[in-house]
């Protein structure tokens, strides 16, 4: 049964990562009621203890979220945290993800285009004609998101802002089409291009195509970014993968990329040498 009235609950659609943790936080802080649909498999079972309400759903279980949703009188949602999309496209995916109907029709006949956006996008257009409004998703975290200037290490220099203004003009057309929000750069040249397999991934290849290191990893928001999902985030795992790899610099989008752990993040990134910018478009 429903408890709390409506417009002070917001459901939490959580994926894997931090992000959901800052979400719920945040939404409590401000005196929301919590209920979380943790997806199995990603989401982190210690977000158990940031909501009133906590259920576990499946990735493809749309109709399932909706639901529970109504059950515990959520009308307003986030998506928070990430999805490994490359799932969906791996052996015996159906008998995996066992989608139920709600996630069938909308993947196998209603998506004629699978890139992020239109997925996500056609998520949010179900769960509103079912009664729950997509809200963005730094609302209750506005602190998460990164501030314009340098955040840590040491400043670039020019080699590595020539590399900073090539890879922003690539990373932008990548994001503008929908394929991936991140390039790998060395003396612009471009070395990798994030696509389905998700940034970490990509440094890996980045770092395996340049043994020297030194390269630049840029990460941006799309153009027209929508702030309901899929919004750019990095933390301290992210400089980690990069002083691995042996990237030196790492250049955001300032006010459209979310920062978890941000004092560990910068910690690990002066402890490293990794150079973390944040610029606004231009």
């Amino acid at each position: 049964m429903a408890n709390g009235p409506a417009d002070s609950t917001i459901g939490v659609i959580a994926g894997a990562g931090r992000f959901p943790f800052m979400v719920a936080d945040g939404a409590r802080r401000s005196g929301c009621r919590v209920v979380i649909v943790g997806l199995r498999g990603l989401a982190d079972p210690a977000l158990q203890s940031c909501a009133e309400t906590f259920r576990w759903s499946r990735l493809a279980g749309v109709g399932h979220w909706i639901r529970l949703f109504h059950r515990y009188g959520v009308r307003r949602a986030i998506m928070a945290g990430y999805v490994n999309k490359h799932v969906m496209y791996g052996r015996f995916r159906l008998l995996k993800l066992i989608p139920d109907w709600t996630s069938a029709k909308l993947w196998f006949f209603k998506l004629r285009d699978k890139r992020n956006d239109a997925v996500l996008g056609a998520v949010a257009d179900v769960l509103q004609t079912r009664g729950v409004t997509l809200e963005n998703a730094t609302q209750y975290c506005p602190e998460a998101m990164a501030p314009e200037g340098l955040l840590a290490g040491p400043h670039p220099s020019p080699g590595h802002n020539d590399d900073a203004d090539f890879g922003w003009r690539i990373a932008k057309q990548l994001g503008g089409l929908d394929i991936g929000q991140a390039v790998a750069v060395k003396e612009t040249e471009v070395i990798a291009v994030e696509a389905i397999e998700g940034t970490n991934r990509m440094i890996e290849r980045a770092g395996a195509l340049c043994p020297r290191g030194g390269w630049t990893l840029v990460k941006v928001a799309k153009p027209h970014q929508d702030m309901r999902f899929d919004i750019p985030t990095i933390g301290p795992d992210t400089i980690e993968m990069l002083h691995r790899h042996g990237a030196r610099i790492l250049v955001i989008e300032a006010g459209k990329t979310v920062i978890v752990e941000r004092d560990r993040m910068e910690q690990l990134a002066a402890r490293f040498g990794v150079t973390v910018v944040a610029r606004r478009d231009r």
